[in-house]
């Protein structure tokens, strides 16, 4: 019995290690499927969802979504340190380690509480190991303990500026597309005389932008759970802007060189695809359609009284869907399991920007108002 529980201990500290070791330190997509942490998020989201689901308010609901990301992952670190506490604690109970202390220490409660104290490193000295193995087994709970320790205080601000690096062009998006984006309005606001130029310059932004997204999910997946500020906006809707309005630029005729949509169109496209293999989801095809026929229509017409123009007839509308199968079955896939909603390609309400609006003063128009035909108002 103390062979298993002794062989067992040892299998359970290598197991954490190993995980600890390929979630925090390993900065690359793990592909082998027997992992805790996937098994911790995956389940842990599941039953998380299914609870906020009952909540009647929609702002509570997104609220409660919000907290998952950080208490998953002060989670995930107390089962790390209470696996390794544990797995201590049993090992030293099936090797029979001599302890000197006040009284006899011989029941798996004793070392559990002898491992405990070690691992933290708080050294009270009521139980203290006395033969060889005890002590090697002692000495190097503790440096895990200590290295467990700093691991978490060094972890937490690289996944902090990670988030803050994601959100920024976020919050950009902001005044170039609207609250939620949408490529229409993408397209619509930076239309003028510098507009080809503008347009090259965030097609760049948004390019080294989906690198990045796609960078730090690999490395840090659980920064996906983590939303964004504003309940409008988050990063799978950043993203499916990004790749809706490099479609519609790659339809354009009045734009000859397609160079650099194509280049944020491939690496927006490879982060989506790669973000469903991180978390094992099938992609799934938008069920209605994000862009009927009808809807088609209408973006052609708002986008040519803008004098953007796509390629004529039936062309434009089915090299836009080419490029849309592309991608859309993987975003679609992502904001189902995430639950969070994808942007639409033209706005279906007219809405103020976040920038637009605060609690202390509703939107008035002024001076710092975009141009009626940059801020959207024919679609109201």
């Amino acid at each position: 019995m103390r062979f298993i529980v002794g062989l067992g201990s040892l299998l359970l500290i290598a197991a954490i290690l190993l995980d600890a070791f390929e979630a925090v330190l390993l900065p690359r997509r793990v592909t082998h499927g027997y992992r805790f942490i996937r098994f911790f998020y995956r389940h842990t989201w599941r039953g998380w969802r299914r609870l906020v689901m009952w909540v009647p308010s929609t702002r509570r609901r997104e609220t409660l979504l919000s907290v998952f990301g950080p208490l998953a992952l002060l989670v995930l670190f107390c089962s790390w340190a209470s696996g390794l506490v544990i797995a201590f604690g049993l090992l030293h109970w099936a090797l029979k380690t001599p302890i000197a202390a006040r009284e006899i220490a011989s029941t798996v409660e004793d070392y559990l509480y002898f491992s405990g104290t070690t691992f933290f490193t708080l050294g009270y000295g009521d139980l203290t190991p006395t033969g060889f193995v005890g002590r090697l087994l002692a000495v190097l709970e503790s440096g895990l303990g200590f290295g467990f320790l700093a691991m978490i205080i060094s972890y937490h601000p690289v996944l902090t500026q990670a988030f803050s690096r994601r959100e920024i062009v976020i919050s950009l998006l902001d005044a170039r597309g609207g609250s939620p984006p949408t490529a229409a309005q993408i397209l619509l606001r930076c239309h003028g005389p510098q507009a080809a130029q503008a347009m090259i310059a965030d097609l760049q932004t948004w390019e080294t932008w989906s690198a990045e997204l796609l960078e730090s999910c690999l490395s840090f997946p659980m920064l996906a759970y983590y939303r964004s500020q504003h309940d409008n906006q988050s990063w799978l809707a950043a993203l499916t802007a990004i790749l809706d309005t490099c479609a519609l630029k790659l339809c354009e005729t009045d734009q000859p060189d397609h160079h650099q949509a194509r280049l944020t169109f491939a690496i927006a496209r490879h982060a989506a695809v790669d973000l469903t293999l991180i978390f094992k989801i099938t992609p799934v095809k938008p069920d209605p359609d994000r862009l009927p026929p009808v809807d088609f229509s209408k973006l052609n017409e708002l986008l040519s009284e803008a004098e953007i123009h796509l390629a004529g007839g039936a062309k434009a509308e089915l090299k836009l869907t080419e490029l849309r199968a592309m991608y859309e079955p993987f975003v679609n896939a992502l904001g189902r399991y995430f639950l969070l909603r994808l942007p639409e390609f033209t706005p279906s309400r007219p809405t103020a920007d976040n920038w637009q609006t605060s609690a202390w003063m509703p939107r008035t128009p002024g001076i710092l108002d975009l141009p009626n035909a940059e801020r959207g108002d024919h679609f109201e």
